[in-house]
């Protein structure tokens, strides 16, 4: 049985230590993250770290890493406050990964990676027209977190946009028919598999 303690953690080999946290917890929403800055320049980046906060009012949560010279994104969406989330599907995956890699700040990842962006009215940050599942958010609060550097936004969903037979008719959003993916770690892309819904729980 594999089995390390914290000091065994801390001794392993950077990238090694990396891939074993990373992909420790298992499968994790995927999605592109659509921002622009003052002067017009699209951004986009692949995030692993959005999560459900609450339903009324409507708030998502993610976590951006440490701020770095060429990161536009945090900048954007402190400078607009509106920002944009959208699902990744298996025709552009590839496409999707490929956002993480560092460009200088003020160069589009929707250029380089070959991803459409598109616009709608009174919203200034970009949707992916790719993707089959898009989110428009304002945000409401950023907490940095001292621990590691990071920064939790918290944002308010005020767009939704999605295909009507991706919607059932209780409200729930069909992932499966949206052919969402969702990554571990890094870089290992996954296609889930629905087996089931069931009733809410009472004791």
């Amino acid at each position: 049985m594999y089995h390390v303690n914290e000091a065994k953690i801390l001794e392993m080999e950077k990238f090694y230590r990396i891939n074993l946290i990373n992909s420790l917890i298992g499968y994790k929403s995927l999605n592109l993250l659509g921002t622009v800055r003052s002067d017009g320049v699209s951004n986009l980046c692949v995030v692993s770290s959005v999560f459900h906060l609450g339903a009324s009012p409507a708030l998502v949560g993610l976590i951006m890493r440490p701020e770095r010279a060429h990161n536009d994104t945090l900048k954007n969406i402190k400078s607009s406050t509106y920002y944009t989330l959208n699902n990744v599907i298996s025709t552009f995956y590839k496409q999707a990964h490929q956002t993480s890699a560092s460009y200088p700040s003020g160069v589009s990842e929707f250029t380089e990676c070959g991803l459409q962006e598109f616009y709608i009215k009174d919203f200034s940050a970009p949707f992916v027209l790719e993707s089959t599942v898009r989110i428009g958010l304002e945000l409401q609060q950023l907490i940095p977190l001292t621990i590691n550097g990071t920064t939790m936004v918290i944002g308010k969903v005020v767009e939704i946009m999605t295909a009507d037979e991706i919607l059932e008719e209780d409200g729930n959003l069909s992932h499966t028919q949206a052919g969402s993916m969702t990554v571990t770690g890094l870089d290992s892309y996954f296609i889930p598999e629905f087996v089931g819904r069931l009733p809410y729980a009472k004791p």
